[in-house]
């Protein structure tokens, strides 16, 4: 199978590529990446120079530019999987502009390419927090309403009606998924389980938005690499799965958890004043991908995040270089009058 992968030199992408590479031996990617401030291509090193080199090209380029989209689309795919998409809820706040450029008009240009080529699966990579908020019970289903609170959940439930509608109006053969909070090798530390250790690491604050009890459900990106290489072979054109990894954490059980592992103080935390529109809770209900089509999560939440510490005490140059430049200019901005 020839797979197009946008945004693969980013956090999951990145890890669905080495994922599809090592397990799918016949398969091969190209890598269609932007390469902004999350997009690195040192995520892919070992990749590009490895025993699967043969399999993989890159190609740097935008999803929103229409002639570079159909020129790499006239090479012939079987399947699209599009990560490609702004994705750091903090910076749609300050600026939502390139949100609804990249994750809305890119993802149409797309569309429009993979419908004149007659591509045979597109994957549309989402997310839960396109359901909104829950309160302290229940699950997001494949049938909650769209509730999008932030202007990247907006830009991402805007994706995906468009994606819906193809398959509608034109029965391109498409899917999305929905996932919860992912975390593991390779995340921009911007996101907060990369952030706190990194943080932690230098004996830097962990801010901490609110009171900390903001939930999330976890899961371990290797999971969701799985589960998106299956719905892949196997999903059914026209629906929508929910990834969940059965895992639900408050923000300041992660903090804490995240310190006690290495050896901090809790005295790191920061209370910081909360972000508008923060979601109180995401559970999601993944029977459906489980009943369907066999999937379920390997890794529990103390298996994964001992996974990922090692990752990053094992790779600080990785990390170090990234927290320099633009992403500190962020970082002091966003969090320079809360801390």
């Amino acid at each position: 199978m020839k797979l197009l992968v946008t945004g693969g030199a980013g956090f999951i992408g990145s890890n669905f590529i080495r994922y599809v590479l090592t397990t799918y031996k016949e398969w091969t990617v190209v890598n269609l990446d932007k390469l902004t401030y999350a997009g690195n291509l040192e995520n892919l090193v070992d990749v590009a120079q490895g025993a699967s080199a043969d399999r993989y090209r890159f190609i740097r380029g935008d999803i929103a530019d229409r002639a570079l989209v159909e020129e790499i689309f006239s090479t012939g795919f079987d399947a699209v999987i599009n990560f490609a998409a702004e994705s750091h809820v903090d910076r749609s706040i300050d600026n939502a502009h390139v949100f609804i450029q990249t994750n809305v008009l890119g993802t149409q240009v797309l569309l429009d390419s993979a419908l004149r080529h007659k591509v045979q699966r597109f994957v549309q990579i989402s997310t839960d927090e396109v359901y909104g908020s829950l309160g302290p019970e229940g699950y997001f289903t494949e049938t909650t309403p769209l509730a999008p609170n932030s202007p990247y959940s907006a830009s991402k439930a805007g994706a995906d009606l468009l994606v819906r509608a193809y398959y509608e109006t034109f029965r391109l053969p498409t899917i999305i998924t929905r996932c919860s909070n992912n975390y593991g090798p390779y995340q921009f530390p911007e996101k907060l389980i990369p952030l706190f250790i990194t943080n932690a690491l230098h004996d830097q604050p962990l801010p901490l938005y609110g009171d900390g009890l903001n939930v999330r459900d976890w899961i371990y990106v290797e999971d969701h690499c799985a589960a998106i290489a299956l719905i892949l072979e196997r999903g059914r054109p026209g629906e929508v799965y929910n990834i969940g990894g059965n895992s639900e954490k408050t923000n300041i059980e992660i903090t804490r958890a995240i310190l006690h592992r290495l050896g901090k103080p809790e005295s790191l935390i920061r209370y910081v004043t909360d972000r508008p529109g923060h979601d109180r809770r995401y559970a999601i209900d993944s029977s459906k991908l489980q009943r369907e089509l066999g999937w379920a999560p390997r890794y529990d939440f103390a298996t994964g995040i001992d996974r990922t510490i090692r990752w990053y005490l094992e790779n600080t140059a990785w990390w170090q270089r990234i927290k320099t430049g633009e992403y500190l200019d962020f970082y002091n901005r966003w969090y320079g009058n809360r801390i």
